[in-house]
């Protein structure tokens, strides 16, 4: 029996400048939540969908949003400039990247198309001046939105007509679920909605009973991550914390991992801890603090967010604590092999953690029950050579060095911060204090951590890498000529950029 064809953009009865936007992004064919969502949407439908991070949600729902606010301008009766969607999402940085989107795919659009975002809290009067021209689509965390309605700089009970919560999942994980539940007395009695998630929780159902009316529910049939021809996910069981320090100084040290990679532990210090342990041994790594506006977090130009966090063009993702509940595995894994392109995951763990391991595999198994992370052939005793130095590294980071660490991310902070601006140029004593306040106890970088010898390469992996003092760089034609194919450490081997890394908390 012949596969039905795909719907495919041309065939959903789209303006043509939201055709033309598309072609522009590449598009030759809708991702399967799009596919089965848009059609949906299009005849006025409440939608709950799930969808793995990667799959093209965030088009989903803003194609037949943007599709049903043209259609109302082109057809119906002239009506008064209003705010008529608004899409909610859990934190700044995604905000920021549905507002992209929306924009990219009204290019064509956009004088008969606004958007405007107010996620960022320190931008407040900006932000009302906006609100007073009443765009089209406002997009914002539940906590900004709220403050906007309580403001009345933000209307929305006789004007709304289109409400998405993308990411619903992190929605009330992320605090949010008293100012959900004020914002939507704000709203008017009848509007359409879509609830798209990367993972079905007690926490969506909830806010399905809440905002959703005879909703559709698209529950599809793929997996919540890319498969193993695109995302590759192993496992490395680890003796000791100790061992995990160690093995990760052999792979990144070792180039075993290339390109850009994302480290994930479970909490904010360890991730200031893993830092300054990797600055010892000469690795380039950035925090990824909650605690901080994103220009702190990260520098890389080429950085953008989904689900809190998420850099363009990831090539591996380390877990090096394991991820609290299997929802945290996704969420993480989902951040490498997005769109088209390959991706590596690799989870750390110990004796003691193997059971809960085995909930994560459970999950990701699905009915198939085949294993979902791979052992990792890896032979730790071959980098016992770097014991010593990573012993060194752990103990030049302190609990004191921790704290001068995370002080000078927020003095940084300060002095970049434009709500104080005002208060420096009134107090230009505070600013030199504060400029010139140097750490007490800084860790103190050892040059000698960074050189990795000859004699400390492992046999088998000797004229398959090269240690990080020889700067000489091969031409991609030359790296895949020395990558042999029963090498099984071919899958961390990413062609590309020279190695950095970002350790995140969850």
């Amino acid at each position: 029996m012949a596969e039905p064809e795909v719907l495919g953009f041309e065939h959903m009865g789209l303006d043509p400048r939201l055709l033309q936007a598309v072609t522009d992004l590449g598009w030759s064919r809708p991702t399967l939540i799009q596919e089965k969502a848009i059609p949906l949407a299009l005849e006025g439908k409440d939608l709950l969908a799930r969808a793995r991070t990667g799959s093209g949600k965030t088009a989903a729902y803003a194609i037949p949003m943007l599709q049903l606010l043209l259609h109302r301008k082109a057809t119906g009766p002239v009506v008064e400039q209003a705010v008529r969607g608004l899409v909610l999402v859990p934190t700044k940085e995604l905000a920021r990247q549905a507002q992209s989107m929306i924009q990219q795919l009204a290019a064509y659009c956009a004088r008969d198309i606004r958007v405007a975002n107010v996620s960022a809290a320190d931008d407040s009067a900006s932000q009302r001046a906006v609100l007073m021209e009443k765009p089209d689509v406002v997009v914002g965390t539940p906590s900004r939105i709220l403050s906007h309605l309580q403001q009345d700089s933000l209307k929305l009970r006789d004007s709304l007509e289109l409400l998405v919560m993308d990411e619903a999942d992190l929605l009330f994980s992320f605090g949010f679920e008293e100012e959900l539940k004020s914002l939507l007395c704000h709203l008017p009695r009848i509007y359409q909605a879509f609830l798209m998630s990367a993972t079905f929780n007690e926490d969506v159902q909830t806010l399905k009973e809440l905002v959703l009316h005879n909703p559709v529910t698209l529950k599809l049939q793929e997996s919540q991550l890319p498969g193993p021809e695109q995302l590759q996910q192993f496992q490395v069981v680890c003796a000791t914390e100790e061992d995990k320090f160690l093995l990760l100084c052999a792979l990144l040290k070792l180039s075993l991992v290339r390109g850009k990679s994302l480290i994930f532990v479970n909490t904010l210090e360890r991730s200031y801890r893993l830092r300054l342990f990797l600055e010892q041994l000469g690795i380039p790594t950035c925090v990824l603090n909650g605690e901080l506006p994103v220009r702190s977090r990260a520098s890389d130009p080429e950085a953008g967010v989904a689900r809190g966090i998420d850099f363009h063009h990831v090539c591996a993702v380390l877990n090096f604590d394991l991820p609290p509940t299997p929802e945290a595995y996704i969420h993480r894994a989902g951040r490498t092999a997005r769109a088209n392109n390959p991706g590596t995951v690799l989870t750390f763990v110990l004796p003691t953690e193997q059971p809960h391991l085995g909930r994560i595999e459970e999950l990701l198994g699905g009915e198939t029950g085949a294993p979902a992370l791979l052992p990792y052939q890896f032979r730790m005793e071959e980098i016992e050579g770097f014991r010593y130095r990573c012993r060194d590294a752990m103990r030049s980071v302190t609990k004191q060095a921790i704290r001068e660490a995370r002080l000078k991310e927020i003095k940084e902070e300060l002095l970049r911060s434009e709500k104080l601006k005002t208060y420096f140029e009134d107090n230009p004593k505070d600013l030199q204090l504060l400029r010139h306040d140097l750490p007490l106890h800084p860790a103190v970088v050892k040059p000698h951590l960074g050189h990795v010898p000859d004699y400390l390469v492992p046999p088998a992996l000797r004229g398959l890498v090269r240690p990080h003092r020889k700067r000489k760089k091969l031409c991609p034609s030359k790296k895949a000529k020395k990558v042999k194919a029963h090498n099984p450490l071919r899958s961390f081997r990413h062609r590309g950029e020279k190695h950095r890394s970002a350790a995140a908390p969850s």
